[in-house]
C-alpha cells in the first residue's frame, strides 16, 4: 500500500512475497516504528493504479497499531460486536413502531397512502367517558299500591322519545339514556297523566321519584230532555206571569215562536187560571157598570139587580168563550189557542201578520192553518147567550154579530199585542226554552 506522509518523501508499504508479515519500503523505516530489518525495498510506481492514497495528517502510530496482528483482533471483536448491536436494533424497530411517539399520534388522524395499514387514533379521556346514563323510578296509586303495565314516554330536548312500561312491581328502568335534559310522562289506562322533569348527566343513574297517579275524573256529558208535556208545562209557568203593567193577565200569548203544544189538561187549566183570576173579576165588573150607565140590554133594569145581571152575563160571555174557543175547541181541532208574538220584520209585515192570527191559528202538529176554534166559540158563545140574555136581545143576528165583534176584537188584540203589550209586560219570555227532546 501506499501513503503518502507530511512530508516531500513518499512512504511505501507492500507485501514482499513472503510468509511472514513483512513489510517493505523504499524509504528505510520513515514511520520511525517498523524494524529495518523487516522493510524491503519496493518500487511503488507499479501499485499506483491499485492502491488507495491516505494522508496520515501525521497519525503513523496509530496507522501501525491498526495493521499489527492484534489490532486485527480488536477489530474483528469490534465489528463482531457492531453486527449483534445492529441485529438487536433491526429487531426492536417493530415494537418501536406499534408505539408511535406524540408526533407520530398526530399524524395518525392524517389521510394516510393506500396500501399502509390504518393506525387507530388513542382515545382521550373525555372520549372514554360515558355519554349515557340510567333513568329509573316507581309508580303507586293513591293507595300505595304498584301500578303495573303503566307507560313511561321519555322526551328529549331534540324530541326524541323512548317508552317503557313498568313491571309486577310498579318499577322501570330505562338505559342508554343519552345524558341531557329530559321530560318523563306517565300514563295508564284509569290514571291521570302525570309529568315530571330532570337533568341526566353523563354515566349517572337517574333515581325518579315514587310517582302516585290518581284515578281520572271521567267527564260525563249528561242531556237533560224534558217530554213535550214538560217543556210546556215549564212555559205555561212562565206565561202566568206575563201581566201587562204587572197586574192585568196577560197569558195566552207565548213569545217563543216554537212553543211546544200544549196538552188537552193544560188547555183547561189555562182557561180556568185566566177565568178565575182576580183582574178578570174587576174588569167584568168595569164593563158592567158601563153598561148599566149606558141602559145596555135594559131588560135587566136598573138598580143592582140590572148591575148584577149585567155583570153575570158579561162574566159569562167571557168565560164561554174562554172555555170553548180557548180548551174545548182546540183540543177537539188540535189547535194551540195562544197567540206567537213575531217581533221581526217590518211593521207592515208584522201588522198583517196579527191580523191574520184573528183567523187562523197554529196546528199542535206546528202548522198554520184556519182558526176553527175561535170562530166557532165565538159563535157558541154567542148562542148559549141566548140563553141569559133578554128575549128582546136574543136572536141569531145578535149571535152573529157578536162572533164578528169578537173576531174584530181578536184582531186589534194581536195588534196590541204585536207593537204594545210586551213594552207594557215586565215578565214578558225572552228565554228560549229548553230544547224537546227527539
Amino acid at each position: 500500500m501506499k501513503f503518502f506522509v507530511n512530508a516531500k518523501r513518499q512512504t511505501c508499504i507492500t507485501p514482499c512475497g513472503r510468509e511472514c508479515d513483512e513489510l517493505a519500503t523504499s524509504t528505510g523505516n520513515p514511520l520511525g516504528i517498523v524494524p529495518d530489518s523487516i522493510l524491503a525495498g519496493c518500487d511503488a510506481e507499479p501499485y499506483k493504479g491499485k492502491v488507495r492514497e491516505f494522508t496520515l495528517m501525521g497519525a503513523r502510530k496509530l496507522l501501525l497499531d491498526l495493521c499489527s496482528p492484534s489490532a486485527t483482533r480488536r477489530t474483528s471483536a469490534r465489528l463482531v460486536i457492531f453486527c449483534a448491536a445492529l441485529l438487536l436494533a433491526c429487531a426492536a424497530c417493530p415494537a418501536f413502531a406499534q408505539h408511535p411517539g406524540p408526533q407520530q399520534q398526530q399524524a395518525a388522524g392524517d389521510p394516510q397512502p393506500e396500501g399502509l395499514p390504518r393506525v387507530a387514533p388513542a382515545l382521550t379521556n373525555n372520549q372514554a367517558k360515558s355519554t349515557t346514563g340510567t333513568i329509573c323510578g316507581s309508580i303507586i296509586d293513591v293507595t300505595g299500591a304498584p301500578v303495573v303495565g303503566a307507560k313511561i314516554t321519555i322526551t328529549r330536548k331534540d324530541q326524541s322519545t323512548d317508552e317503557t312500561y313498568s313491571d309486577e312491581n310498579g318499577r322501570f328502568t330505562m338505559s342508554n339514556v343519552k345524558a341531557g335534559e329530559f321530560q318523563l310522562t306517565i300514563s295508564s289506562p284509569g290514571f291521570t297523566s302525570q309529568g315530571t322533569s330532570g337533568l341526566l348527566h353523563e354515566g349517572e343513574n337517574y333515581s325518579v321519584p315514587q310517582v302516585a297517579l290518581t284515578l281520572a275524573t271521567e267527564l260525563t256529558e249528561v242531556h237533560v230532555t224534558m217530554s213535550q208535556m214538560e217543556i210546556a208545562e215549564a212555559e205555561i209557568k212562565e206565561q202566568e206571569k206575563q201581566r201587562v203593567l204587572g197586574f192585568v193577565p196577560n197569558f195566552y200569548v207565548s213569545y217563543v215562536s216554537d212553543a211546544a203544544p200544549l196538552t188537552a189538561k193544560q188547555k183547561f187549566e189555562l182557561a180556568w187560571k185566566t177565568t178565575i183570576d182576580p183582574v178578570t173579576f174587576a174588569v167584568t165588573g168595569v164593563i158592567a157598570g158601563l153598561e148599566q150607565s149606558q141602559d145596555a140590554f135594559q131588560g135587566y133594569g136598573q138598580g143592582s139587580q140590572g148591575y148584577a145581571k149585567r155583570f153575570g152575563a158579561v162574566y159569562a160571555d167571557g168565560a164561554t168563550a174562554t172555555f170553548i174557543g180557548g180548551a174545548i175547541l182546540p183540543t177537539v181541532f188540535k189547535q194551540d189557542p195562544r197567540y206567537f208574538y213575531k217581533g221581526t220584520g217590518s211593521k207592515k209585515s208584522r201588522a198583517l201578520y196579527a191580523l191574520a192570527n184573528a183567523v187562523i191559528c197554529k196546528g199542535d202538529n206546528g202548522k198554520w192553518q184556519p182558526a176553527y176554534s175561535t170562530i166557532l166559540g165565538s159563535l157558541a158563545a154567542g148562542g148559549i147567550s141566548n140563553l141569559y140574555y133578554d128575549k128582546d136581545d136574543r136572536g141569531a143576528d145578535l149571535v152573529f154579530e157578536n162572533a164578528l165583534v169578537g173576531i174584530g176584537a181578536n184582531a186589534l188584540t194581536n195588534l196590541l199585542q204585536e207593537f204594545v203589550v210586551k213594552k207594557l209586560t215586565p215578565h214578558a219570555q225572552r228565554t228560549p226554552p229548553v230544547a224537546a227532546a227527539p
